[in-house]
């Protein structure tokens, strides 16, 4: 018995996952749709819209030695798995709730079905009509691209003058992603006042068990959304966090999420817990290495755990923690980070990842799509956890020089 993960050449998450695998003893097939840089015969680079290429390869690993589970490392490769798992008749959430876990308007629409609490949203495309789309809009409003995420594409807009910079922005972003052909569909919501919170969780079943709940305490109000901290445990009174629980778990079970990680997006205000989006993968970036339960174990070996129908209910962390994605000041090229071996230093830090890489160009939002790095830290209290998360990032010196563009 054995694996098969799917993922792109650049993932962040393709090592955790590999060494939770390692560690219990999983055999697994990592499948990527680009060069990895491994000559391990477990690593396959396959080309993804090659899908019958895929399967008749994977059909013959499959009679050779079946695989019980496939998992989508990100985003990228979840309606492939999908794909793959119906094919091999391998237990599997449903295709149609991985596309609700893709799709904001597909989740949109089930969550509304559902019942549970969302923003008023409308679905366009670039070939809307403004003044269509205005006599539907009251301000503030955001809006947002269907695919992408990581907070990118998303801006919110106070008045008409704002909207039309917004939605020339996300269009031209939608042109560059996807090419000059095609819809380039696109959300408008009403703008929810409220703090944010994240939720981990893992299903099992059908059963939602709640793993963590993150505090973001940098106000999330826009223009742009960057994700800067995140804390937990959550310091949000206990009848907010069985809230927050609850509202994840009916967000799941209305997108038809059975199996596997949850990541859920939530805002709250005096009205409720509103559902921003919930996936279904694990936390984003290398996030997830902020999170230990028990002696040690990662967010990854539960994940594979429960792949493998060994899931138990983990102990919960013993010690606060959180990770700060360190923002990126402005576009340009990345020429060096200094002052990491100070940071590191500091109490309560655990560790400093610079991810991208130097001498490489950068972008911010709402058209860049990847960190600058992450800090990490530990400690007996969650104000603590976010003061180290704080100092460590003033010790950064990050020098960035401008994109010189020749003509």
């Amino acid at each position: 018995m054995r694996l098969l993960f799917l993922s792109t050449a650049q993932s962040y998450r393709n090592n955790d996952f590999v060494v939770a695998a390692d560690e219990l003893a999983f055999e697994y097939v990592l499948l990527s749709d680009g060069n990895v840089g491994s000559t391990e015969p477990q690593v396959i680079s396959l080309p993804f819209e090659n899908v019958g290429v895929v399967l008749t390869r994977l059909r013959q690993l499959h009679i050779a030695q079946p695989f019980v589970a496939v998992l989508a490392l990100d985003d990228s490769g979840a309606q492939l798995a999908a794909h793959i798992a119906t094919v091999l008749a391998i237990p599997h959430n449903a295709f149609a709730a991985i596309m609700a876990a893709r799709d904001k308007s597909l989740m949109r629409d089930a969550l509304s079905r559902a019942g549970v609490l969302i923003p008023t949203y409308q679905r366009y495309t670039a070939a809307t009509s403004i003044d269509t789309i205005l006599a539907q809009t009251s301000f503030p409003c955001v809006i947002k691209p269907l695919l992408l995420n990581g907070s990118r594409g998303v801006i919110r807009a106070n008045s008409v003058n704002e909207f039309l910079t917004a939605r020339n922005t996300l269009i031209s972003l939608l042109r560059e992603i996807e090419g000059p052909a095609g819809e380039h569909a696109f959300l408008v919501e009403s703008y929810i006042d409220g703090y944010e919170v994240a939720v981990e969780a893992i299903l099992d079943n059908g059963e939602l068990y709640p793993l963590a709940i993150f505090d973001k305490p940098d106000p999330l109000v826009g223009p742009l959304f960057e994700e800067t901290i995140y804390v937990t445990p959550s310091r949000h009174p206990v009848e907010m966090q069985h809230a927050i629980i609850q509202t994840a778990r009916n967000a799941a079970a209305a997108i038809g999420l059975v199996s596997g990680p949850v990541h859920a997006e939530l805002r709250c205000n005096d009205a409720g817990v509103w559902v921003v989006e919930v996936a279904g993968r694990s936390i984003g970036g290398l996030c997830s290495r902020t999170l230990r339960f028990g002696v040690s174990d990662s967010l990854e070996i539960l994940i594979l755990r429960q792949a493998m129908g060994a899931f138990t209910t983990p102990e919960p962390p013993t010690r606060a923690s959180g990770v700060m994605m360190i923002p990126i000041p402005h576009a340009g090229i990345l020429q060096r980070v200094d002052g990491i071996d100070v940071a590191r230093a500091m109490p309560f830090i655990e560790s400093i990842e610079i991810t991208s890489p130097l001498h490489q160009s950068i972008r911010t939002l709402p058209a860049g799509e990847s960190y600058l790095g992450f800090i990490f830290a530990r400690a007996d209290t969650p104000e603590q956890v976010e003061n180290a998360l704080r100092s460590a990032h003033v010790a950064l010196r990050i020098l960035i020089t401008p994109l010189v563009i020749l003509t």
